[in-house]
């Protein structure tokens, strides 16, 4: 081989790896958190007023990160180079004029393309989509110099593994929380310190005073400002960033608590109950609605029992919603339920969990548990008081995470290697075939 042939392999290789890599993590993150991409994709379709499209965003969240994993792992594995090769370029030549489109006019602040694992701005996608659109380039240029790990008998199995280990992946992560969890509301995270940024580190405003003199204006500080000169005309105050600095992780994180009339038919009062809820030494249960009319009322029964648990032991419950005041009022008229409601962002509440109810526990502003609606404790589950039982303790995230990465990636990788074992006997077995079938020729 020579050395022109050794480098275009080195080339072919590198691009094949920074790619399948980026499609790899791109695709598997938004299987975590397929609720999340929806909404980032329903925030485009808003900013594109295209919001009739709406109920299309959940659909094409499962299709984008399927698509996205199989297309990675197929470069990994080498599996049908040049048909994906072609794919890889086509997106990256479409991705690549869409994200320069994003980055100018900016309808959405960052694109979502890691989702909440890796937060980038329009400008670094569309940088970072340069360097993989020279990439699949060169890789769909020389296509036939990957190496591949499997024959093309045993191509359309591992294909097949592939997708469909990915689509269970997503659909687990429809039905519970998702099994990483990227949020600033995750097991473990504290609240109240996730809502402030540390001093000093902040965002650097400074307020600038405007004057004119001859039709010319001029800004100046409040230090130096021409007081004493009359000839200078004031015109405006303005202010003037002087450093973005750090965000705080949590916004919009505000609970408001209503208050009946007596006949259950009108909101009379509303009190912000944000802080006594994060101070609370004692535990504090949130089931969290973005919209009660959307309910699923499947699992309804559940937080109803958890409610009577937390009411018998003294703990408190909430029933948290973005819904209208008149919509919470009718939904607890036709349900008869006795949940104390209280509202909160929407935005906020889709942050926290995905389903629709999901429920929080908190302890001193510290997250416990949380639930998806489906995983939410029976009553036979909940016999003793919360200190003495799973549900009220914290929980090791970090070891809990990478406990499963290690299943997830031996569920993903040990059947793929039992597919190599069989492409290795089929190979061997036609192999000899021939051998045997050359000999009698001889």
């Amino acid at each position: 081989m020579s050395k022109k042939d050794i480098g275009i392999k080195i080339l072919v290789e590198v691009s094949r790896v920074i790619l399948e890599a980026t499609f790899i993590f791109s695709g598997f993150v938004k299987a975590v958190d397929p609720y999340g991409t929806a909404y980032k994709i329903g925030d485009y379709f808003a900013a594109f007023n295209l919001s009739t499209l709406s109920f299309l965003s959940f659909p094409l969240s499962a299709l984008q990160s399927i698509a996205e994993f199989a297309i990675g792992a197929c470069l990994l594995f080498g599996l049908y180079r040049k048909w994906n090769s072609r794919l890889i370029l086509a997106v990256m030549v479409f991705m690549t004029v869409l994200t320069l489109y994003l980055a100018i006019a900016n309808p959405v602040e960052d694109c979502g393309c890691f989702g909440d694992a890796l937060v980038i701005t329009n400008w670094q996608t569309f940088y970072k989509n340069i360097i993989l659109l020279v990439c699949s380039i060169i890789v769909f240029r020389y296509c036939e110099r990957m190496s591949n790990f499997f024959t093309g008998k045993t191509y359309w199995l591992a294909f097949l593994y592939i997708f469909v280990f990915i689509s269970l992946f997503v659909f687990r992560n429809y039905i519970y929380e998702p099994l990483f969890d990227f949020r600033p509301y995750k097991t473990g995270a504290d609240i109240s310190g996730l809502m402030g940024v540390e001093e000093g580190k902040g965002r650097e405003e400074k307020s600038m005073l405007v004057y004119a003199k001859d039709g010319v204006e001029k800004e100046f500080t409040e230090e130096n400002y021409p007081w004493e000169d009359s000839t200078w005309v004031f015109v405006r105050m303005k202010t003037k960033v002087l450093n973005e600095g750090e965000k705080s992780p949590i916004k919009d994180f505000v609970i408001t608590e209503l208050a009946f009339d007596t006949k259950k038919t009108e909101i009379i009062a509303r009190n912000d109950i944000t802080s006594d809820i994060l101070s609370d030494s004692s535990y504090v249960f949130l089931m969290l609605s973005s919209s009660l009319e959307d309910m699923n009322m499947s699992y309804l029964s559940n937080f109803e029992d958890v409610n009577n648990y937390a009411n018998y032991n003294g703990y408190k419950f909430y029933c948290v919603t973005s819904s209208t005041t008149d919509e919470i009022v009718n939904w607890s008229k036709e349900n008869v339920i006795n949940f104390k409601f209280c509202t909160m962002d929407e935005r906020a509440i889709k942050t926290v969990v995905r389903s629709n109810p999901g429920m929080i526990l908190l302890k001193n502003g510290v997250v416990v548990n949380k639930w998806a609606n489906i995983e939410v404790p029976a009553e036979e589950d909940l016999k003793k008081p919360l200190e003495e039982l799973p549900y009220g303790q914290p929980v090791d995230t970090e070891r809990q995470d990478r406990k499963n990465l290690f299943y997830l990636c031996a569920t993903f990788i040990l059947p793929l290697l039992c597919f190599k074992g069989l492409d290795f006997l089929l190979f061997r077995k036609r192999k000899k075939e021939g051998d045997v079938s050359t000999g009698s020729k001889e």
